[in-house]
C-alpha cells in the first residue's frame, strides 16, 4: 500500500523537478538585448557596441585583418603596454590612455570619452584593456551612461550580465559607476572642462599655466 501512495509522490517530485531544469533552460536562452554589444569574435572577447564603436580584450596578430575588414581606424588602448608588438599596420591609429580602475577619477574618464568621440569621426574604433572587461567595461558603461544617455541600472547591468567576464572583478569599476555624477561629467565633456571638480590636479595645472600667460 505504501509503495502505491510513493509511486505517484515521485512522479511529482520527476515533474517538479524536469519543470525547474525546463525554467532555468529557459532563463539561459533568453535571447541578448538588442542594445547591448553584440558578439563578434570570442577568441579575444570582441563586441560590437555601435556601428563606430567595437571593446575587445587584448587581440593578437591574426586580429588585424578582421579589424581592417570591420573599418577600424583607431585602437584605443586602456593598457600601459603599447600596442605595437600586434599592431603594426600603419592604417591603425594607436592612441594609449593606461589607467587602473581602482584608482580611476573623473579626469580618466572625461579622457576617455573625449578621445572615443574624436576618434569616431574619423571610423570605427575599438577600445581594449588585457581581458575586454574590466578597463574596458569600465569606459562601456561611462560611454552608455555620458553619451549614449543610458541609466546606470541599464549600464551597470550590461557591464556586469553581458559575458565580458567574471562579473566578480568589477567591484571597482560598479563602485565608480554608482558614484559618478553624470550630469556633472556630461556638462564638463561638452564645455571642454578636463575634471568635474575645480581641485583636480588637471584643473588647477589649467588654473596655474592659464595665470603665468596672463602674467
Amino acid at each position: 500500500m505504501s509503495q502505491v501512495r510513493f509511486l505517484p509522490a515521485l512522479c511529482l517530485s520527476l515533474v517538479a523537478l524536469l519543470h525547474g531544469v525546463a525554467a532555468r533552460a529557459a532563463d539561459v536562452m533568453q535571447p541578448r538585448p538588442s542594445e547591448w554589444a553584440q558578439p563578434v569574435e570570442a577568441s579575444f572577447n570582441l563586441f560590437r557596441m555601435s556601428p563606430t564603436l567595437y571593446r575587445s580584450a587584448l587581440p593578437g596578430n591574426g586580429a588585424v585583418a578582421l579589424l581592417k575588414s570591420l573599418n577600424v581606424v583607431t585602437v584605443i588602448s586602456f593598457l600601459p603596454e603599447a600596442d605595437s608588438e600586434w599592431l603594426s599596420d600603419p592604417g591603425i591609429k594607436q592612441v594609449q590612455l593606461p589607467y587602473r580602475t581602482n584608482r580611476v577619477d573623473d579626469s580618466d574618464v572625461l579622457t576617455a570619452l573625449r578621445t572615443l568621440q574624436a576618434a569616431e569621426a574619423d571610423g570605427p574604433v575599438l577600445m581594449h584593456c588585457k581581458h575586454g572587461s574590466d578597463r574596458t567595461g569600465l569606459m562601456a558603461a561611462m560611454y552608455r551612461l555620458v553619451i549614449q544617455g543610458w541609466t546606470k541600472e541599464q549600464a551597470l547591468k550590461e557591464m556586469t550580465e553581458g559575458g565580458f567576464g567574471d562579473s566578480h572583478h568589477f567591484h571597482d569599476s560598479v563602485r565608480y559607476v554608482m558614484q559618478a555624477d553624470v550630469d556633472r561629467l556630461r556638462e564638463a565633456l561638452v564645455n571642454g572642462e578636463c575634471s568635474t571638480s575645480a581641485f583636480a590636479m588637471c584643473s588647477m595645472k589649467s588654473w596655474f599655466d592659464s595665470a603665468h600667460v596672463q602674467r
